[in-house]
């Protein structure tokens, strides 16, 4: 599927951290995006009953899941994560190369859905030294500020595009880098969207107060492999979708 994102678009993302496109995701892949989400929540529920827990890391029994790196069990959602679509994304942000860092379904339970405080993906990362990368949150159900949507903060108003220090909050396990008073920009967008941002653009979600599950597929890349601290390893994933532009998908991971 071809989209067209506009030089504005492209400009919004280097200049503010952030471009949104909206109902961008075909239809038969925001089936398979949906269809294989409850499967890997239910997994995260029968590892908290192994450890006889409702709170694991920043999983919330009911309130809030993070279920990572599920295409390496469902190899189907390959099929959107090495997608032409997701290709043009990456051109437009990253540039002419690409790799697949992580993925995760980040999901917020029906009227009771937490919280998720402000942070920078990188931020989880825990350290400076690397490129910001790509964080596409694929909406997989229409998104508003009643069902807990993401509210970015753009450049120009956090005053800010470089990695910051987290500090985790006690009670939720969340990393938090701000803590001004700027509540941000709600993206109020259809389900089968992407909202597109940098690894050091400021963000969060609100409470889910509606009778549904509020569910998100995010997909990243980064322009470079990514490692570990010492740089002994690969700190997630570093798998090929661009090189040079041309589409590198079934090339060999980078060995570190």
């Amino acid at each position: 599927m071809k989209i067209n994102i506009t030089e504005q678009q492209k400009r919004q993302y280097q200049e503010e951290g952030y471009l949104i496109l909206e109902s961008v995701i075909p239809g038969h892949l925001l089936d398979l995006l949906r269809g294989e989400c409850q499967t890997f929540i239910d997994q995260v529920n029968a590892e908290m009953d192994r450890r006889n827990t409702d709170v694991m890391g920043i999983n919330h029994r009911h309130e809030r899941y993070f279920a990572a790196n599920c295409f390496r069990q469902q190899p189907k959602l390959r099929d959107f994560l090495f997608s032409d679509l997701m290709a043009e994304v990456c051109r437009a942000t990253l540039g002419e190369t690409a790799y697949l860092f992580w993925e995760q379904y980040v999901v917020k339970g029906a009227e009771k859905g937490m919280k998720f405080s402000w942070h920078q993906d990188s931020g989880y990362v825990g350290y400076p030294d690397h490129k910001p990368y790509l964080t596409c949150w694929c909406a997989l159900d229409d998104m508003t500020p009643g069902n807990g949507t993401v509210y970015l903060l753009p450049f120009s108003q956090a005053g800010i595009r470089s990695w910051v220090q987290h500090i985790r909050e006690e009670g939720s396990n969340d990393l938090v880098g701000y803590f001004g008073q700027d509540s941000g920009i709600p993206a109020i967008v259809p389900a089968g969207s992407i909202v597109a941002f940098t690894s050091i653009n400021f963000h969060s979600s609100g409470v889910n107060s509606s009778p549904h599950p509020r569910r998100v597929y995010l997909a990243q890349y980064s322009a470079e492999p990514i490692l570990s601290r010492d740089g002994s390893r690969l700190w997630g994933n570093a798998e090929p979708l661009l090189y040079k532009g041309e589409s590198a998908v079934g090339q060999p991971v980078p060995t570190v």
